[in-house]
């Protein structure tokens, strides 16, 4: 294996991947060893300390429902909703073929401060969605109210210093997305000291 070698189709999918909303996917998700690829590739970013400071859950088929009605349990006890409100919410982690709970799970007594542990984590959530369109598949990283619930965390058996760093769908794309705004690199970047 060489490192750090040139890759100009590298730097053609980092211009081109585009996130796919996870209501919009279709199978089949990846399998087993997509995923492991894809698991892999969210390994190889910097680590300061070497701590590895994230981990993950994936879920596939049945095994997304539990989560789903977590969730809405979570609503309601938390938020006191409205049970038909919390009941559509159920189908939340269904919506994408994989589903991938990101864990932002910092060392504790390690001399790196948490948040360059916390980086790292959401450095392997961006490998993993690059990853996942170099194999062919679309993905969806979403945090929102779900990824905050004390109630989900403790459902997913998260120890207290640890923190969802998001739900990430992998699937298919029935149509090619479109882009959105991007901005303007003047708007930024600085050149240059600041004065």
């Amino acid at each position: 294996m060489t490192f750090n070698s040139p890759n100009a189709e590298t730097y053609d999918l980092l211009m081109t991947r585009r996130s796919v909303k996870a209501r919009e996917m279709v199978g089949p998700g990846p399998d087993r060893a997509a995923m492991e690829k894809i698991l892999a590739a969210g390994a190889r970013v910097p680590d300061h300390g070497k701590l590895s400071p994230w981990r993950y859950i994936v879920l596939t088929g049945a095994d997304r429902e539990p989560l789903g009605e977590l969730i809405a349990r979570a609503l309601i006890e938390e938020n006191e909703t409205n049970p038909a409100v919390a009941e559509k919410m159920k189908g939340y982690a269904t919506q994408g073929p994989t589903l991938l709970v990101a864990i932002s799970s910092p060392k504790e007594n390690a001399p790196i401060p948490v948040w360059e542990q916390e980086l790292s984590a959401g450095a392997a959530c961006q490998n993993m969605l690059v990853a996942a369109t170099a194999l062919g598949y679309v993905g969806c990283w979403l945090t929102g109210w779900a990824s905050y619930s004390p109630t989900v965390k403790a459902g997913l058996g998260l120890a207290e210093h640890e923190k969802i760093a998001g739900f990430i769908f992998f699937g298919n794309q029935a149509k090619a997305p479109t882009e959105r705004p991007r901005p303007a690199l003047e708007d930024v970047a600085q050149w240059g000291w600041p004065e």
